[in-house]
């Protein structure tokens, strides 16, 4: 069967691979498919042909997997958001797991290391701490709205639709943050709305609403809102301030940030607090942060307390050990550690990430930590004394290769990889394997209705190398 772009084809979905799409086989080619699961009877129709392989969207569901359910959001299929509401939970834990299993296999050649069953997010909704929303002067329809000829189509406030940076949904509730947060939405589309300021077109690149981002602290229940905008206006912005911090006493704070940039980051080139104050209190571990509007601090507060559990057991702290964190962000990984290990010293490249951890030290009564604020590719070199554990965290793009000869070079006995991208552990425990190995590994479903996962690694020295080394 000779497959092209625009063909119609009936399949069976037996698979789920990388990136959350279902796998279908035509004539021994690979098609993947938008929204599907294994056990789905379905004509597709080809909208991306490769030498290799082929993506697709379902045209109609002749028979549905038993593994579907029927998902509770009515953006399910079209936001980007979260992909696999229409998935049984439990499953999705299932395929992550598989995820990481494959990965390791397919691109590391690791086999034989035991692979934990994913641990669940404590909660499945209303977890997420941090939604962003954009302003758009092009409101995307929704199949059910196109006939809809009294529908505002010249403003939307939401999410945007996968794979684009133009096409925003008029999002009314997100399902994946509390529901104050959806209060907070709905309030600020109004005023928005009657404001008599235009929204930005991500076209024109003019107007003046951008982006809504709200911040939840799930330990104080308090929130944060940050309107961004293309200009500081606080005749405009300060009726708005005045009115959330009336109606909602958990809004602690009401920030403006300013770009006149026309690349689509919730950032501001300056930041003005127009209500209460500038950053809310989250805890994690008993330990309490500062959440600044822009600072970086896990998306899923209840999950992130498994995750840096699972960090520390397999971190096998003592007391007696000085143990270096790499990409150590805002410390929090370090302030977990502290009171287990002698000293803890974090590296980082973002200077307002390192003020951060400083002050998050101070804050906490934590006098153990010290950090450090380089590139890892060059200070690791002269790096000393030797730590007896290493934490490594890195972003989604894993360690550039000068990373990884630094971190060989340090010898340490034990080291914790912290992994938010299956492809891209295999590639560097393979970079390592020459002197560690992996013990075990632990996924951590941080991202309910997602195909994204955390994955945490246990590794030990390779037996020659402590031999040569003791």
């Amino acid at each position: 069967m000779k497959i092209k772009k625009g063909s119609m084809l009936d399949v069976d979905i037996t698979g789920i691979a990388f990136g959350g799409q279902g796998l279908a086989r035509v004539d021994g080619m690979a098609v993947f498919v938008d929204q599907a699961v294994p056990g789905d009877r379905v004509t597709i129709r080809i909208f991306k042909k490769k030498k290799n392989y082929a993506q697709a969207r379902i045209v109609e569901l002749h028979t549905a997997s038993p593994l579907r359910i029927v998902p509770p959001c009515e953006y399910s299929g079209f936001c980007g958001g979260c992909k696999w509401q229409f998935l049984n939970y439990d499953q999705q834990l299932v395929y992550k797991h598989q995820h990481v299993v494959e990965s390791l296999e397919h691109i590391g050649g690791i086999t034989g290391v035991k692979v934990h069953e994913t641990l669940r997010s404590p909660t499945v909704f209303g977890y997420r701490n941090k939604m962003e929303f954009s302003c758009s002067d092009r409101r995307w329809l929704l199949p059910a709205e196109m006939s809809n000829p009294d529908i505002e189509r010249g403003f939307a406030l939401g999410l945007h639709v996968p794979g684009t940076y133009y096409k925003v949904i008029d999002t009314r509730a997100c399902l994946l943050q509390p529901e104050m947060g959806n209060q907070l939405l709905q309030d600020v589309r109004e005023f928005l709305g009657t404001s008599g300021r235009p929204v930005y077109g991500l076209h024109s690149h003019e107007g003046f609403w951008r982006f809504l981002m709200l911040r939840h602290s799930v330990a104080r229940d308090q929130w944060m809102v940050n309107i961004v905008t293309s200009e500081a206006d606080r005749k405009t912005l300060d009726p708005l301030a005045e009115q959330l911090m009336a109606r909602y006493p958990q809004v602690v704070s009401v920030i403006n940030n300013v770009t006149s940039r026309p690349a689509s980051v919730a950032i501001g080139e300056s930041e003005y607090t127009l209500a209460g104050a500038g950053v809310i209190v989250d805890a994690i571990g008993g330990y309490e942060f500062e959440i600044s509007a822009n600072s970086f601090f896990q998306t899923n507060t209840r999950g992130a307390a498994v995750l840096y559990k699972t960090v520390a057991d397999y971190a096998g702290l003592c007391g007696s050990e000085t143990v270096l964190d790499l990409y150590s962000g805002t410390g929090t990984i370090p302030i977990l550690l502290a009171g287990s290990c002698k000293e803890v010293i974090g590296i980082e490249i973002v200077d307002s990430a390192v003020a951060d951890a400083v002050k998050n030290c101070q804050r906490n009564n934590v006098s153990n930590c010290r950090f450090i604020k380089g590139d890892l590719r060059t200070c690791l070199a002269h790096f000393a004394p030797r730590p007896d554990v290493l934490i490594i965290d890195p972003p989604r793009s894993g360690m550039h290769p000068d990373t990884v000869k630094q971190v060989l070079e340090l010898e340490a006995e034990r080291i914790v990889y912290v992994s938010c991208n299956p492809a891209t552990l295999a590639r560097d425990l393979t970079l390592m394997s020459d002197r560690y190995y992996p013990l075990e590994v632990q996924p951590v479903d941080m991202f309910p209705h997602t195909y994204h996962i955390e994955a945490v690694v246990k590794l030990g020295k390779n037996q020659q190398e402590s031999s040569s080394g003791s």
